[in-house]
């Protein structure tokens, strides 16, 4: 769904109802410390601050960014230290925080399960973000957009208060040369580290292929799997074989894409299927295929919990009602490489006239690209910075066609826009899958919204009896 859009508020919904809520785990250093910036209404981030186990890491973060009564809209957001291989000791500090917040919220006060969610591709900040939701109690790790291998080890290692390291992909490497972030939680906590509960680990795939490569090569127990088809919101896997555009510029998927369910149940790990699975009928029909259930986004994307802006949420859902509303995959859109749904509604980051008159730049960095330097240091490029920019540190122009900042404008979605004086405001840029077409189907008559509870009881509709299949993970 991209970033704070399936916040804690959406997925402590979600939890209540007994279904497994997951919170996205993406650049959360950067809206944490925005949300304290517009004053925490309603004091849940301070309360949740005031929770944080280690000593002192809350109290500097709310001196540097804890604004009371909020900041004025023409004065900007307080900058954060963009993500590094050896981050600063401030930087580590915000995303454990961060995460640990964000998930510590979406657990109070039920006994329901939470999940976080993270991108492979994002691989700077995700050892400190898993430790800050492992603090807060987090029930399971789900990944995708690459192929997390090494992540159940990491959760082990963890949950036993052990150093952990993940290896970076840095483009350039020499044969044999090898990057790594390293986090200790020991150094962290000043000394010693608790013993925390090892999360499950579900990890998002697009083949068998990859399932049968986690479930046999990961360096420890993979729990799951998410099964995610091209209609999916947010970034799809790229289709198989050399990439072919249809008219409308959009990659051309084929049968070859298709998950082949029958080898990924012979592993016999639950999985849930994404997808264009978002209806009583498509429901049913997982459970038929064998499914423990579905991820649902872009029904909740909508929902009235979600981070998503109201006033784009009333736009899109009267889209859907007009039967106009719709996605395009756009293969270029995302610094990442991976095409990525983008929904098409005026005055966003789809309008692409719009969107031209923003100037380039790349102030929050999450998906910047690592890249070895000719006398062997490391450097950070994004393929959305400006083009002078990105060929002066060794990139290719044409890689910088057609990409847009993704990380300010999924930022602008959830309200926590950028002010950047004599600038443009950055235009939000909204994810969903081909079923935004249908969310209409979730409003009961005379209604222009609906909640997590209703949408999940509509899902609901055909499914007699939901089974655990994996231990406190239920299945929607």
């Amino acid at each position: 769904m991209g970033a704070g859009v399936s916040d804690w508020r959406l997925a402590r919904a979600v939890s209540q109802t007994g279904q497994l809520g997951v919170v996205s785990g993406t650049a959360l250093a950067c809206i944490l410390t925005r949300r304290l910036q517009t004053g925490d209404p309603g004091g849940q981030i301070r309360r949740a601050l005031a929770n944080f186990p280690v000593p002192g890491v809350a109290e500097r973060a709310l001196a540097e960014y804890f604004i009371p009564g909020g900041k004025a809209d023409n004065v900007p957001f307080k900058a954060v230290t963009m993500p590094t291989i050896n981050p600063g000791p401030d930087f580590v500090a915000l995303t454990v925080l961060a995460n640990f917040v964000e998930v510590f919220l979406a657990k109070e006060g039920h006994a329901g399960v939470v999940g976080i969610n993270f991108l492979e591709k994002i691989q700077l900040p995700t050892l400190p973000s898993i430790f800050g939701a492992m603090l807060a109690g987090v029930d399971y790790v789900l990944m995708g957009a690459g192929i997390p291998r090494t992540i159940p080890g990491i959760l082990d290692k963890l949950a036993k208060g052990e150093a952990v390291e993940l290896k970076i992909d840095v483009e350039g490497a020499l044969p044999g040369e090898e990057f790594f972030n390293r986090f200790d939680p020991a150094a962290f906590c000043g000394g010693s580290a608790p013993a925390l509960k090892r999360p499950f680990f579900l990890g998002i795939v697009a083949s068998a292929t990859l399932a049968i490569t986690l479930a046999r090569k990961s360096n420890g127990v993979v729990d799951g799997f998410v099964v995610e088809g091209e209609t999916a919101g947010g970034h799809n896997a790229p289709p198989r074989g050399a990439m072919q555009l249809s008219a409308t510029g959009e990659p051309i998927y084929s049968l070859r894409d298709v998950p082949d369910l029958v080898k990924i149940r012979e592993l016999g790990l639950p999985f849930w299927l994404a997808g264009s699975y978002g209806s009583p009928d498509k429901f049913a029909e997982a459970r038929q295929l064998g499914a423990a259930g579905i991820q649902v986004g872009t029904a909740f994307a909508f929902c009235e919990e979600s981070g998503i802006r109201p006033d784009l949420k009333q736009q899109v859902i009267q889209l859907s009602r007009a039967g106009k509303a719709g996605v395009f995959t756009d293969p270029l859109a995302s610094p990442t490489g991976f095409p990525f749904k983008v929904v098409q509604l005026a005055g966003t980051a789809s309008d692409a006239a719009q969107n031209a008159k923003r100037i380039r730049l790349c102030d929050l960095g999450y998906l910047r690209h690592v890249y070895r330097k000719e006398d062997g240091t490391l450097g950070y490029r994004c393929p959305a910075e400006p083009v002078e920019d990105y060929v002066r540190k060794g990139g290719a122009a044409s890689e910088t066609e057609g990409r847009q900042c993704v990380c300010n404008g999924l930022t602008a979605t959830i309200g926590l826009t950028q002010f950047r004086s004599g600038e443009e405001p950055d235009l939000p840029l909204i994810t969903a899958g081909n079923e935004v077409a249908n969310i209409v189907d979730f409003l009961q008559p005379g209604r222009d919204s609906y909640s997590a509870a209703e949408a999940i009881r509509r899902l609901l509709e055909k499914i007699s009896q939901v089974t655990t299949l994996v231990p406190r993970a239920n299945a929607c």
